[in-house]
């Protein structure tokens, strides 16, 4: 569960992109009745929705979980290297586009 959701602050950042409830929760592939289960702490959010409402109000992942009372998941050694590994993939992909 949502330790806390902060539906004022998200609230405000709609009302200065001129975006309504209903945008952010198609943005995010929820109904409305889930995103306003969410608003009152009734549901819990994926980071792949936080991640969803980050982009569409212009402010970072960690900042949208924290006020969204999400706590992103603790990022092991096996995450850090997968991530390592996948950076390394793009970057080969890319060099070896410009080599031709």
């Amino acid at each position: 569960m949502a330790l806390f959701f902060d539906a004022d602050w998200y609230d405000a950042r709609l009302s200065e992109r001129g975006l309504t409830r209903a945008v952010l929760a198609a943005a995010a592939g929820m109904s409305e009745a889930d995103l306003a289960l969410a608003f009152k702490d009734q549901r819990e959010l994926s980071m792949r929705e936080v991640s969803v409402f980050a982009e569409l109000l212009g402010v970072t992942a960690a900042e949208a979980a924290s006020r969204a009372g999400v706590r992103p998941p603790p990022f092991g050694d096996a995450q850090r290297l997968a991530a390592l590994e996948a950076r390394v993939a793009i970057l080969e992909a890319e060099l070896a586009r410009l080599k031709g």
